[in-house]
């Protein structure tokens, strides 16, 4: 079948005011179920979803410095020392200065830390597994293309690089 451009009737080079406010929509009740299972599962530890931010980022990618952590998102210097620390204090992360560098600190999870971050992706994964396999593989593949076309040019760079070490 020839792509016509449209989805549902709707021009998708053409989009209205209302299609846009739909999508949207959508896009925040997406959010609140993505995050929904990770919440009820940080609710129990006193955690939030800076925390689930920082363990994701920095099981991503292990050894990543503070200041990379920083820049990735996009948060202050006092808020991500007030999570590290609460991490840190409860044994989920370490932090450990740079061989290199005597002034970076390199984050790393613990085994604890480790488990958290299975059982908090485990619960996204599963949710994102079966609506990619609801909405098939081209509507995966263009959703993917639409979020990356909505990142800043910042955000897009560090994505591109955790892509890359992927």
């Amino acid at each position: 079948m020839a792509d016509s451009g449209t989805q549902g009737g709707e021009s998708l080079l053409f989009l209205t005011d209302e299609q846009l406010r739909r999508g949207i929509e959508a896009m925040f009740f997406a959010y609140r179920g993505f995050t929904s299972d990770p919440d009820r599962i940080l609710e129990k530890y006193g955690y939030g979803r800076a925390h689930h931010r920082a363990i994701h980022f920095i099981n991503r990618e292990q050894g990543l410095t503070v200041t990379t952590l920083l820049s990735v998102l996009g948060v202050t210097k006092q808020s991500l020392n007030r999570v590290l620390r609460t991490l840190i204090e409860d044994g989920l992360v370490e932090s450990r200065i740079g061989k290199r560098d005597k002034r970076a600190r390199h984050l790393h999870l613990t085994e604890r830390g480790e488990a958290l971050e299975r059982e908090l992706s485990g619960a996204q994964r599963e949710r994102m597994r079966a609506a990619y396999r609801s909405a098939g593989p081209q509507a995966v593949a263009g959703f993917r293309q639409v979020l990356e076309a909505m990142m800043d040019p910042d955000m897009r760079r560090h994505y591109q690089m955790l892509k890359d070490n992927a």
